[in-house]
């Protein structure tokens, strides 16, 4: 497992690098979303996400790195699917963690949900996908990390303005729904009677514990 992990790191590092210096923001969730189930999101936040954004900042006044990472879009729509169509005690579990995630800032809580089942990063990774195109397209953006990566942070973190907290609750919005809208496809297409809670925050957990070494 480890040096798998040591694998993916890189790719996902190298592959984040290239999008970034190519101005391909909207593309970095196949890189992100990935990452932030894998624990490797304050390495991208902090290593290189962290110094371009304050770049941005002194010339732009926002920059829409800040939100990669923080985005809860993604997350929710996951969550939200899995409300509505997933099974057993994660479907049960569903609605609390969407308070804590979105609310709380803690999108660890719903990593066990796409650990359970990995054709879920498709939906994080169109989720995010979405998410970015929308903040690049309205040029949002945060005018500094925003931690947790709550809605409320995230909110506090916008320039000041009606438009541009609008903007960045759109791009969390398109987010959301087409997270949603692809999770909910594959959650219907499963034929699994039952997930275990459990048996997911225990394959989470052994992924951050890798990840921290």
């Amino acid at each position: 497992f480890g040096p798998v992990m040591e694998t993916v790191t890189t790719v996902l590092t190298n592959g984040v690098n290239w999008i970034v210096a190519h101005n391909a923001l909207p593309l970095s969730a196949i890189f992100v979303e990935p990452a932030k189930v894998l624990f490797l999101n304050n390495a991208l936040d902090h290593g290189i996400f962290g110094p371009i954004g304050y770049e941005q900042v002194k010339t732009l006044g926002h920059s829409a790195l800040f939100l990669l990472v923080p985005n809860p879009g993604a997350g929710l729509g996951l969550l939200l699917a899995y409300w509505f169509f997933g099974k057993g005690e994660m479907k049960e579990a569903a609605p609390g963690m969407i308070l804590i995630h979105f609310f709380g800032g803690i999108h660890e809580i719903y990593f066990p949900y796409v650990m359970m089942k990995p054709a879920l990063f498709l939906a994080a990774i169109a989720g995010g996908v979405s998410g970015t195109f929308t903040f690049q397209f309205l040029d949002a953006g945060l005018k500094s990390p925003a931690s947790p990566g709550s809605i409320i942070a995230i909110m506090a973190m916008a320039p000041k303005g009606v438009w541009p907290h609008l903007n960045v609750l759109l791009g969390v919005l398109v987010g959301a729904i087409v997270s949603f809208l692809v999770a909910a496809l594959i959650l219907r297409a499963d034929k699994s009677t039952d997930d275990s809670l459990e048996a997911a925050q225990a394959a989470t957990q052994a992924a951050k514990a890798k990840s921290k070494g």
